[in-house]
């Protein structure tokens, strides 16, 4: 029997999830929660062999805490939307699977029973999407300067924070939006959050 732990910040998606895999003969959920900090405390309680985590939760760093905490634990992060940088940063993360809310409910527990045996559980058009993602143009700096940025910072505060000049700013912030193709930069920050380069 595979054991799950569902972590879904929504009730009714959280209950779609419970009735959809507690329903299969050799898969019963053993705890759900609707919040970060119970989902660590449920795994380490319960001891699932299979997490699935909302990427919204926000999943991520939840799946990093039960690496370190459960390591016994795979994860299989679902999310509402999907995007190739989504994919490509849960894998290279503590994820085995990744999937969409909009899969089919036999693909989701296959998923479930692949990642329960160590194994990736990735919808096809998601693995194809992060395989053509595009690697990261932007320097270290550049990214540095992207993310204060990305919190509504003016060039002034991005340089101060940075200790660099306010041209040297808004040089970095020219060769960022020239590198992702974006008109701004709020612009910029969506494309390369999409890209999971942020």
């Amino acid at each position: 029997m595979i054991q799950i732990l569902i972590a879904e910040h929504r009730p009714l998606v959280r209950r779609g999830l419970y009735a959809t895999l507690d329903s299969e003969p050799d898969l019963r959920v053993v705890a759900e929660t609707g919040c970060p900090d119970e989902a660590v405390r449920a795994a380490l309680g319960n001891r699932p062999d299979v997490a699935v985590l909302d990427l919204d939760l926000p999943g991520l760093p939840v799946a990093a805490q039960l690496a370190e905490q459960a390591p016994g634990c795979g994860v299989l992060i679902l999310s509402a939307s999907p995007d190739p940088g989504k994919v490509r940063k849960a894998l290279a993360g503590n994820a085995l699977g990744f999937m969409s809310l909009c899969v089919p409910p036999d693909h989701l527990a296959d998923g479930v029973r692949q990642v329960a045996a160590g194994h990736r559980a990735v919808e096809a058009q998601l693995a194809a999407a992060a395989l053509q993602c595009a690697a990261n143009p932007l320097t270290r700096r550049e990214l540095d300067v992207l993310r204060i940025a990305a919190g509504g910072a003016r060039s002034t505060e991005i340089a101060d924070q940075l200790f660099l000049s306010v041209g040297t700013v808004r040089n970095h912030l020219s060769r960022i939006m020239c590198k992702t193709g974006a008109r701004n930069r709020l612009d910029a920050v969506r494309i390369a959050s999409d890209w999971g380069w942020l």
